[in-house]
């Protein structure tokens, strides 16, 4: 799903110090927050909102915001699904593999689409945002037709600030998240773009470790639009560990050169820098 301006986004862990801040971000951007979660403050008000003790007492709502500590982030997705959120965004780091599953196992028996763990949030720059994105800051998510999906919310900002300067724009911001287990893969991502109607090209911002890169290259022919690639990692030494949790080489499985060559091989334009995607698009 593509987050639009009319979906409502339900706050769990609302009232700490970052979901304020980043839930008032939102409002104030125009997102339609409704409320928030926390059972110790239930039936009280912050930010002028309804504060609950669990999704399924919030009413209907189509995203679940999660500012959770990494060991609640199963119960608060679990609650979240089974009260009929459509996507879940899960921005906790560090979250247990076992507890990762059991999160997952639960969306899919729900039907609910997850973004992450450990994702920067999902958005779509001139509409509404749900995450930790600087989104409201028009020289870095400037409006525009490019779709844009990133494991790294630090490389997707950058990677938006250089299509801001080059005069371009985002029509939807993807992050699936650094951890090794996620609820969205970079291929099931650059679909959902691909589907989109505002959408014309699409840049994948990957990086070294897992097979996600080389999964998306697999769908790249069918996705009907252009798609260019940024990897990061390219002069990282053999078998080190990058930032995230999921970015592990091992194996032989998931370096650079693995992923660079898989994407070259579907047609996918590849940068050395994420200054040179502006002149790929523009080929592509």
């Amino acid at each position: 799903m593509i987050l639009r301006k009319d979906h409502r986004i339900l706050v769990q862990g609302i009232t700490g110090r970052q979901g304020s801040f980043w839930a008032q971000a939102m409002i104030d951007y125009g997102a339609r927050v409704i409320g928030g979660v926390n059972p110790a403050k239930a039936g009280s008000r912050h930010l002028d909102l309804p504060v609950y003790a669990k999704a399924s007492e919030a009413g209907e709502f189509e995203v679940a915001l999660l500012f959770v500590p990494p060991m609640a982030a199963k119960a608060a997705a679990i609650d979240a699904a089974e009260a009929g959120a459509k996507v879940i965004v899960c921005l906790s780091e560090h979250v247990p593999l076992h507890d990762s599953l059991e999160m997952l196992a639960a969306a899919k028996a729900s039907g609910s689409r997850v973004f992450g763990p450990n994702t920067a949030g999902i958005a779509t720059p001139g509409e509404s945002f749900a995450g930790i994105l600087p989104v409201f800051n028009q020289n870095l998510f400037a409006p525009g037709r490019i779709g844009l999906v990133s494991r790294s919310g630090s490389l997707g900002t950058l990677m938006a600030k250089t299509l801001s300067h080059a005069g371009e724009g985002i029509s939807a911001f993807l992050g699936v998240g650094g951890d090794p287990l996620i609820g969205t893969s970079l291929a099931e991502a650059v679909t959902l773009l691909a589907a989109d109607e505002q959408t014309e090209t699409i840049i994948l911002c990957g990086e070294i470790g897992g097979g996600g890169e080389e999964e998306a290259a697999e769908r790249a022919q069918d996705l009907g639009k252009p798609l260019v690639a940024f990897v990061a990692g390219r002069a990282a030494p053999e078998g080190r560990k990058m930032g995230h949790a999921g970015a592990i080489v091992a194996a032989g499985r998931g370096g650079y050169a693995d992923k660079r060559r898989a994407l070259e091989a579907a047609g996918v334009a590849v940068a050395d820098l994420p200054s040179q995607v502006p002149d790929l698009l523009a080929a592509a």
